[in-house]
């Protein structure tokens, strides 16, 4: 896959972003919850279909349906809301690997996540396919009839399929249980996706916030209860339906398979998998750099299992040290680390983080670029720290408007103590632009460092630093002016403080080191 193409898809994203941003707000942005959008859909998918299978009679299926639909207090709404809901599931789930693609997040430690994801909507789309046919409308049929005919082309079956829908018999109770029962039993299997999916997450997070879930729910229902469903006409093996209505989010495939020799829809399919199981070592890149693993300076590791419960991809583990101390020493996995650096924030003495990443980098970086513009400026500065993956225009933007702005990997690599040393340079204060929550490349960085700078969790930002100049905000595309706005009035509360007297350039490195004979380290 080229540079070219997943620069594209980045930028339709962020554009997409943008609008949503616009229309809703980051908060509720659909698009930043689209995994946990598809965990909402299958849930009311479980719930409508409890009481659809209840009153399913395998018998006589499209009787059974009309039943239903003509039930219009509980019925039809709930056989429409189990309909829209399967096409809510579906596109979430596109949406969301496509997301998953364009962020380049589908390589290294996040492949078993895009190969089950992918597994779970092809379960997704088999899922629709059962559940039409078992409506057994002409829809229904004309799913059936094409199924028939692919699987007719592999040696499974003593006889073809087709010839159940020919017209010469009633098509028998056994063709619907067999749909019924995969239709119920893909489920369960959809559970152990789910797992595998989220498995190699420390703290995985299933559903979007309360509030969006329930408007989700309400919209869909709504929908439901205004604009039903379409039930088509009663399947009839000999009579051939003129029009049927169709669905494309599960079946856009369908009128050019039908088109197509069996063959050919098998290998197009073939294809489609192989390129989908290729995406993560086409998209794969180089562990060097920026992308390099982290790693444990074991003479400053105190064994305080911080990083461990911080790393939200439990690639940090504590083992036996090969010194003489007492404690456990931090190891990183680099085959599950993503080079978040969140662990470089959560480490007090600055042993471990991505190389160039940590604490003592950022120190390192601060006393070299930004500690001399401030004291070259004429007037007190802010001094920004932003996201590597925020909007360039906002970065820009903050620029013209006088802020130092340093990036750093992930808002949860940001170290306390390069705050306390910006402040101690003379900066007016320190602003810290996350991005949106439920887009953080790392998943946690914005939680942790929220935390760390104003709820003491280690590394906790020291008691001894006025929190009215420090500030952190989200940083969102399409939303510069919500930038602009955070920022100035950040800046103008900071300015009508006592004037910041700049202190001497105490080590803060050597303040943070707690292991006795670690001092050497640097």
């Amino acid at each position: 896959m080229t540079r070219r193409r997943l620069r594209l898809a980045r930028r339709t994203l962020t554009a997409l972003d943008a609008a949503a941003n616009r229309l809703y707000g980051w908060r509720w942005n659909p698009l930043y919850q689209s995994g946990t959008v598809a965990v909402v859909m299958l849930l009311a998918l479980l719930g409508t279909g409890l009481y659809l299978v209840l009153v399913y009679r395998l018998g006589a299926p499209y009787a059974s349906m009309v039943r239903i639909d003509q039930d219009v207090w509980l019925g039809r709404w709930m056989r429409s809301l189990h309909r829209y809901a399967s096409d809510g599931f579906i596109i979430a789930a596109v949406v969301h690997a496509w997301r998953m693609l364009a962020q380049r997040r589908s390589w290294g430690p996040r492949t078993l996540a895009w190969v089950s994801g992918g597994a779970l909507l092809a379960a997704g789309l088999v899922e629709a396919w059962t559940g039409f046919v078992m409506v057994w409308d002409s829809f229904g049929e004309r799913l059936a009839r094409e199924g028939a005919r692919l699987l007719d082309t592999l040696p499974l079956f003593s006889e073809p399929l087709s010839r159940i829908f020919a017209g010469e018999t009633a098509v028998p109770s056994a063709f619907f249980f067999v749909n019924l029962f995969v239709h119920i039993g893909l489920p369960l299997g959809l559970g152990v996706g789910l797992w595998l999916h989220v498995s190699k997450l420390a703290c995985p997070t299933l559903l979007p916030p309360r509030a969006l879930s329930w408007a989700i729910v309400a919209a869909f229902t709504i929908a439901a209860i205004v604009r039903p469903a379409a039930l088509g006409d009663a399947a009839d093996p000999l009579r051939l339906a003129v029009d049927t209505p169709i669905n494309l989010p599960s079946a856009f495939w369908l009128p050019w398979s039908e088109q197509l020799p069996p063959l050919v829809v098998f290998g197009v399919a073939t294809a489609v998998c192989v390129a989908f199981l290729l995406v993560p070592a086409l998209t794969a890149r180089a562990r060097t750099g920026a992308l390099a693993a982290s790693v444990v300076d074991p003479r400053l590791c105190t064994g305080c299992n911080q990083c461990p419960y911080d790393c939200p991809w439990e690639a940090i583990t504590m083992v036996a040290r090969t010194d003489d101390r007492p404690t456990l020493v931090a190891q990183v996995d680099p085959v599950l680390c993503v080079s978040c650096g969140i662990c470089a924030g959560s480490c007090a003495p600055m042993g471990v983080g991505p190389p160039g990443h940590s604490g003592r980098d950022q120190l390192d970086a601060l006393r070299s670029l930004t500690l001399p513009a401030l004291r070259a400026s004429m007037v007190a500065r802010c001094v920004v720290f932003c996201c590597a993956e925020a909007p360039a225009s906002h970065r820009a933007a903050l620029r013209q408007r006088g802020a130092l702005v340093r990036e750093v990997r992930c808002a949860g690599n940001l170290h306390s103590s390069a705050v306390e040393l910006a402040l101690r340079g003379g900066a007016s204060g320190v602003l810290v632009f996350a991005c949106p929550p439920r887009d953080c490349a790392g998943r946690e960085g914005p939680k942790w460092l929220g935390e760390r700078l104003f709820n003491e969790r280690e590394a906790e930002l020291q008691s001894r630093v006025d929190r009215r100049r420090v500030g952190v905000g989200t940083m969102a595309a399409g939303d510069l002016g919500g930038t602009l706005e955070f920022y100035d009035k950040f800046v103008r509360d900071a300015a009508a403080l006592a004037p910041a007297v700049p202190a001497s350039d105490l080590d803060v490195a050597l303040e943070c080191v707690t292991v006795p004979g670690a001092g050497d380290a640097e």
